[in-house]
């Protein structure tokens, strides 16, 4: 078993879910193999993929504030895709640089971050409209939505993304440390499909749960992180 997988968390059940998603990881690889090649071939370098994916996750982040849920789901599963690419191409290129590993956690949380807040702002926006428009608050609630429904789910994007950068900062603290700490129920791959699957149902009741449950195992997994460390720094 491979150290990262290993120090995905204690019980068994982690190990055999950590598998789990490195094998789904060597498919979708193994899947990319031929757009890796094609780009390489073009002079294409992981960097510029990397770049790329940001850049999509930033306009999914302006698709999503503006109500284009789906669109901004097709966005982001392009940005998903990119850092697929990046990956492979960096290996097959002759590896990956430490500047270009650093790169692309840095765009990666910007782009996270930008989406959260794009959906968050959504909801905010319409909590701002609904200020001026006072007919349209009592059409909303005659059909059983409180106007503060739009300000919770706004927090709720909040949250999430205050949990989402708490995974990430429990790993690189603790790599900053000298241990491994990779991992955990619900990492970034996770995160990301659950904000695509939930935006392609466009603007409804499922974003405001998937958030809830994106915030809610994100600091599951952020826990889980602190348990290891807490775990591995006790041990003689």
């Amino acid at each position: 078993m491979a150290p990262e997988i290993a120090a995905a968390g204690g019980g068994s059940g982690e190990g055999r879910l950590a598998h789990a998603k490195e094998r789904v990881r060597h498919a979708a690889h193994g899947l990319t193999r031929p757009m890796v090649l094609s780009l390489a071939r073009i002079g294409a370098r992981a960097d510029h993929v990397t770049v790329l994916g940001c850049f999509a996750s930033l306009c999914a982040s302006l698709a999503f504030f503006e109500g284009g849920f789906r669109f901004g789901a097709a966005l982001l599963a392009f940005s998903g895709f990119c850092d697929l690419l990046d990956g492979e191409l960096a290996r097959l290129q002759g590896g990956v640089s430490r500047f270009g590993a650093f790169l692309d956690s840095t765009l990666d949380r910007l782009g996270e971050g930008a989406v959260l807040a794009g959906i968050a702002g959504f909801y905010v926006m319409n909590l701002v409209d609904l200020a001026n428009d006072p007919s349209r608050v009592l059409a909303q609630i005659s059909r059983g939505l409180e106007p503060r429904t739009w300000a919770v789910v706004a927090l709720t994007a909040i949250i999430a993304l205050i949990a989402s950068f708490l995974v990430s900062y429990t790993r690189a603290r603790s790599e900053g440390l000298g241990l491994g700490c990779r991992g955990g129920w619900f990492e970034r791959t996770e995160r990301l499909l659950l904000l695509i699957v939930a935006g392609l149902f466009g603007v409804g009741p499922v974003m405001p749960g998937a958030l809830l449950l994106l915030a809610v195992l994100s600091f599951v997994t952020a826990a889980q992180r602190v348990a290891y460390v807490w775990k591995t720094t006790r041990e003689p």
